[in-house]
């Protein structure tokens, strides 16, 4: 039996968009309630009854949260034009190593507009 799983995030942070039009309001620094959502994809253990062990997928996001929350993301190697676009590709290159099955990083910059990140082209 296939299923996936997922665990939602959330922090609080600024950011300016330096590469949108001069006049676009996202130039301006702002910041974001983001949500993040982190799914795995795998074979239920048919013994332990699950695919994987959410404490796995918190504990590799700790340190990122612990990171970005309330930080300027700019400042950021990697986060230097933070769209929710390259946000999603971050963490995917973050959390990959240690969270084997990760098909899918959904980054919420507000309750209307998100990111769907499925991994790289191979």
């Amino acid at each position: 039996m296939k299923a996936r799983l997922t665990k939602e995030f959330r922090f609080e942070a600024a950011q300016t968009l330096p590469n949108v039009p001069e006049g676009h309001k996202c130039r301006q620094m702002h910041g974001h309630s983001f949500k993040v959502e982190v799914s795995i994809e795998g074979e239920v253990d048919e013994k332990v009854g699950w695919v994987y062990d959410h404490a796995v997928i918190s504990r590799a996001m700790e340190p990122l949260l612990e990171l970005l929350d309330h930080g300027y993301l700019n400042e950021f190697e990697g986060l230097e034009n933070p769209t929710i676009e390259i946000m999603a590709a971050w963490f995917w290159r973050k959390l990959e190593p240690d969270c084997p099955g990760l098909c899918e990083i959904v980054i919420h910059e507000t309750p209307t507009a998100r990111c769907v990140f499925r991994g790289f082209a191979d």
